[in-house]
């Protein structure tokens, strides 16, 4: 990815904390230009150009209002819409993504005897760094600097051994961060995780691109109505960033939430699917 384009995304997501701050205020767009230091028609351009959607439709689909329509519209919509090939535009989805739980004793161990595989990738929301073992993706996380990335890699899987290397089960998931949507080959993954865990991340992949769920939601699917908290904590330990998508969870009020790799990157990601999703219809 070109230096340009991580700047016009580090841009677009400062305009987009600006925005939520100020979201009842309804900022126009000279003022949102002007937090970061571009001119209306060169912000204009560019957040379009990144978008699909101009700044003020984008603002539309990031609102409380668009998110719960799609709420409304989840029931539905969530298993149909994977389920009978309506998700074949939902991109993501066209990919088979295949999850393997960890062994209890590789769970226990914190990794050992796991040969891990990993590097260091830009995204169009950030650097990421990703991991494989040779069963799967273990590990996708949005880093700030490669320092930071392989420190919390090696947080999770402690006693495992390492490689800087890209392979083939890591250049398949990248395929999704870089937007080539034409290689529908397997995606494995391989997670440390509780069944409980992996039952809600299987869950998570079931949410279309686009649309939205709640804690309450993905809990009913579980046949667990009243483990809405469970729910939460297990959403919040997803291994594996964007892929995975727990951006797609959301309050039942319609709040989006927080999100562990920050609140302004969900928003981000949430008006960019609809967006794109909007953009297929």
């Amino acid at each position: 990815m070109k230096d340009q384009e991580i700047t016009n995304y580090s841009r677009i997501e400062d305009a987009i904390g600006y925005i939520r701050d100020n979201f009842k205020n309804q900022p126009a767009l000279d003022d949102i230009a002007e937090k970061v230091n571009l001119s209306p028609f060169h912000f204009q351009r560019i957040f379009t150009d990144w978008a699909g959607v101009s700044p003020k439709k984008f603002l539309q689909y990031i609102s409380l209002d668009h998110a719960k329509k799609m709420l409304a519209n989840q029931a539905t919509l969530f298993d149909t819409a994977f389920e009978t090939g309506l998700s074949g535009t939902s991109r993501l989805h066209d990919l088979f993504v295949n999850i393997e739980g960890m062994t209890p004793g590789e769970y226990k161990n914190g990794g050992e005897n796991l040969s891990i595989n990993y590097s260091y990738a830009e995204s169009l929301f950030g650097n990421i760094m990703v991991a494989s073992t040779e069963k799967g993706i273990c590990h996708i996380a949005f880093a700030n600097n490669e320092a930071e990335g392989l420190t919390a890699l090696k947080r999770a899987f402690p006693n495992a051994s390492y490689q800087p290397m890209v392979d083939l089960i890591q250049q398949n998931a990248l395929y999704v961060f870089k937007h080539d949507w034409s290689k529908p080959e397997e995606i494995k993954l391989h997670l440390k995780g509780t069944d409980f865990q992996i039952k809600v991340w299987e869950t998570l992949l079931k949410i279309p691109t686009g649309k939205l769920s709640t804690y309450g939601n993905i809990a009913g699917k579980l046949n667990h109505p009243s483990a809405s908290r469970a729910v939460g904590t297990a959403v919040g330990a997803n291994p594996v960033a964007f892929l995975i998508p727990c951006h797609r969870v959301i309050q039942s009020s319609g709040q989006f939430g927080q999100y562990h790799w920050g609140s302004n990157r969900k928003t981000a990601i949430i008006g960019w699917e609809a967006a794109q999703s909007e953009a297929l219809n």
